[in-house]
Protein backbone atom coordinates (compact mmCIF):
# COMPACT_ATOMS: atom_id res chain seq x y z
CA UNK A 1 0.00 0.00 0.00
CA UNK A 2 0.78 3.85 -0.89
CA UNK A 3 -0.04 7.00 0.57
CA UNK A 4 -0.99 9.00 -2.49
CA UNK A 5 -1.22 13.04 -2.47
CA UNK A 6 -1.68 14.87 -6.03
CA UNK A 7 1.88 15.52 -6.10
CA UNK A 8 3.78 12.58 -4.86
CA UNK A 9 3.76 8.88 -3.39
CA UNK A 10 5.67 7.77 -0.21
CA UNK A 11 6.91 4.78 -0.26
CA UNK A 12 8.11 1.93 2.32
CA UNK A 13 10.10 -0.86 1.25
CA UNK A 14 8.27 -2.62 -1.70
CA UNK A 15 6.70 -6.61 -0.52
CA UNK A 16 9.18 -8.46 -2.59
CA UNK A 17 12.65 -6.73 -1.56
CA UNK A 18 11.29 -6.86 2.17
CA UNK A 19 10.69 -10.90 1.43
CA UNK A 20 14.59 -10.87 0.16
CA UNK A 21 15.62 -8.95 3.11
CA UNK A 22 14.16 -11.34 5.37
CA UNK A 23 16.30 -13.83 3.98
CA UNK A 24 19.47 -12.26 3.18
CA UNK A 25 19.86 -8.73 3.74
CA UNK A 26 22.12 -6.14 1.03
CA UNK A 27 25.03 -6.74 2.50
CA UNK A 28 24.73 -11.04 2.29
CA UNK A 29 24.01 -11.45 5.95
CA UNK A 30 20.96 -13.26 7.41
CA UNK A 31 17.86 -11.94 9.15
CA UNK A 32 18.25 -12.12 12.77
CA UNK A 33 14.22 -11.91 14.51
CA UNK A 34 14.65 -9.97 17.89
CA UNK A 35 11.78 -8.76 20.10
CA UNK A 36 11.53 -5.50 20.27
CA UNK A 37 10.88 -5.24 23.83
CA UNK A 38 10.86 -1.21 24.33
CA UNK A 39 9.03 -0.36 21.14
CA UNK A 40 9.47 2.85 19.20
CA UNK A 41 12.06 1.79 16.01
CA UNK A 42 10.89 3.24 12.82
CA UNK A 43 9.82 0.13 11.08
CA UNK A 44 10.76 0.90 6.92
CA UNK A 45 7.75 -2.04 6.09
CA UNK A 46 4.57 -0.31 7.20
CA UNK A 47 6.10 2.93 8.00
CA UNK A 48 5.25 3.26 11.58
CA UNK A 49 6.86 2.65 15.02
CA UNK A 50 7.00 -0.85 16.26
CA UNK A 51 5.01 -1.58 19.35
CA UNK A 52 6.83 -3.10 22.95
CA UNK A 53 6.74 -7.03 21.64
CA UNK A 54 6.95 -6.71 18.32
CA UNK A 55 9.05 -9.40 16.30
CA UNK A 56 11.70 -6.80 13.85
CA UNK A 57 14.86 -7.60 12.30
CA UNK A 58 17.35 -5.17 11.85
CA UNK A 59 18.72 -5.49 8.36
CA UNK A 60 21.26 -3.82 5.80
CA UNK A 61 19.10 -2.29 2.74
CA UNK A 62 20.63 -0.29 -0.17
CA UNK A 63 17.39 1.47 -1.57
CA UNK A 64 19.55 3.63 -4.34
CA UNK A 65 21.06 0.53 -5.65
CA UNK A 66 17.80 -1.63 -5.94
CA UNK A 67 16.05 1.48 -7.62
CA UNK A 68 19.08 1.76 -10.02
CA UNK A 69 18.54 -1.84 -10.73
CA UNK A 70 15.29 -1.10 -11.92
CA UNK A 71 15.70 1.90 -13.50
CA UNK A 72 19.06 1.30 -14.96
CA UNK A 73 20.49 3.97 -13.44
CA UNK A 74 24.40 4.37 -11.96
CA UNK A 75 24.15 5.77 -8.67
CA UNK A 76 28.43 5.88 -8.13
CA UNK A 77 29.61 6.69 -5.34
CA UNK A 78 25.92 8.00 -4.10
CA UNK A 79 24.89 4.07 -3.45
CA UNK A 80 24.62 3.68 0.31
CA UNK A 81 23.96 0.82 2.28
CA UNK A 82 22.62 1.33 5.67
CA UNK A 83 20.28 -0.01 8.51
CA UNK A 84 16.62 -0.44 8.82
CA UNK A 85 14.11 -2.26 10.95
CA UNK A 86 11.43 -4.22 9.50
CA UNK A 87 8.80 -6.10 10.96
CA UNK A 88 10.58 -9.93 11.09
CA UNK A 89 7.02 -11.59 9.00
CA UNK A 90 5.17 -9.43 6.08
CA UNK A 91 3.24 -7.55 7.32
CA UNK A 92 0.00 -5.39 6.56
CA UNK A 93 1.71 -2.49 5.42
CA UNK A 94 1.00 1.28 5.80
CA UNK A 95 -2.24 2.75 7.30
CA UNK A 96 -1.77 5.84 7.90
CA UNK A 97 -2.00 8.80 6.05
CA UNK A 98 0.64 11.69 5.82
CA UNK A 99 4.51 11.87 6.08
CA UNK A 100 5.39 9.45 8.84
CA UNK A 101 8.43 9.52 10.84
CA UNK A 102 7.28 13.52 11.66
CA UNK A 103 8.98 13.54 15.39
CA UNK A 104 12.62 14.70 14.89
CA UNK A 105 14.58 16.42 12.31
CA UNK A 106 14.72 14.63 8.67
CA UNK A 107 16.57 14.97 5.74
CA UNK A 108 14.34 15.09 2.51
CA UNK A 109 17.25 14.45 -0.28
CA UNK A 110 16.90 14.76 -3.79
CA UNK A 111 18.07 12.51 -6.49
CA UNK A 112 18.59 12.36 -10.46
CA UNK A 113 17.26 10.13 -13.27
CA UNK A 114 21.03 8.50 -12.99
CA UNK A 115 20.83 8.21 -9.51
CA UNK A 116 23.13 11.22 -8.57
CA UNK A 117 22.39 13.51 -5.68
CA UNK A 118 20.89 16.80 -6.18
CA UNK A 119 20.58 18.61 -2.87
CA UNK A 120 18.28 18.15 -0.05
CA UNK A 121 17.01 19.86 2.56
CA UNK A 122 16.37 19.55 6.41
CA UNK A 123 13.19 19.41 7.93
CA UNK A 124 12.86 20.51 11.29
CA UNK A 125 9.03 20.84 11.53
CA UNK A 126 6.55 18.71 11.09
CA UNK A 127 4.27 20.71 9.01
CA UNK A 128 7.44 21.12 6.62
CA UNK A 129 7.31 17.79 5.00
CA UNK A 130 5.13 18.54 2.71
CA UNK A 131 6.72 21.96 1.70
CA UNK A 132 10.16 19.73 0.75
CA UNK A 133 8.38 17.37 -1.20
CA UNK A 134 6.89 20.08 -3.28
CA UNK A 135 9.97 21.84 -3.72
CA UNK A 136 11.87 18.86 -4.73
CA UNK A 137 9.20 17.80 -7.54
CA UNK A 138 9.05 21.44 -8.95
CA UNK A 139 12.58 20.71 -10.32
CA UNK A 140 11.93 19.13 -13.36
CA UNK A 141 16.08 17.02 -13.00
CA UNK A 142 14.48 15.13 -9.79
CA UNK A 143 13.49 11.41 -10.40
CA UNK A 144 12.84 10.38 -6.30
CA UNK A 145 13.27 11.63 -2.91
CA UNK A 146 14.83 9.92 0.37
CA UNK A 147 13.69 10.91 3.87
CA UNK A 148 16.50 10.43 6.06
CA UNK A 149 17.24 10.79 9.85
CA UNK A 150 19.65 13.66 10.58
CA UNK A 151 21.26 11.62 13.35
CA UNK A 152 22.02 8.53 11.80
CA UNK A 153 21.54 9.15 8.36
CA UNK A 154 19.24 5.61 7.98
CA UNK A 155 16.56 5.22 5.16
CA UNK A 156 13.52 6.18 5.96
CA UNK A 157 11.23 6.08 2.91
CA UNK A 158 10.84 6.43 -0.55
CA UNK A 159 9.24 9.58 -2.06
CA UNK A 160 8.35 9.57 -6.15
CA UNK A 161 6.12 11.47 -8.21
CA UNK A 162 2.67 11.26 -8.91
Amino acid sequence: MTTQTPVHTLRPIPADTLAELRSTDDAGRPAVPVTDEEGGSPLRCCLRHSEPGELLALVSYAPLRRWAAGTGADPGPYDEQGPVFIHARACEGPAGDGPPFTGSHRTVRRYSSDGHILGGRLVEDPEGFEPAFAEAFADPEVALVHVRAVEYGCFLYEVRRG
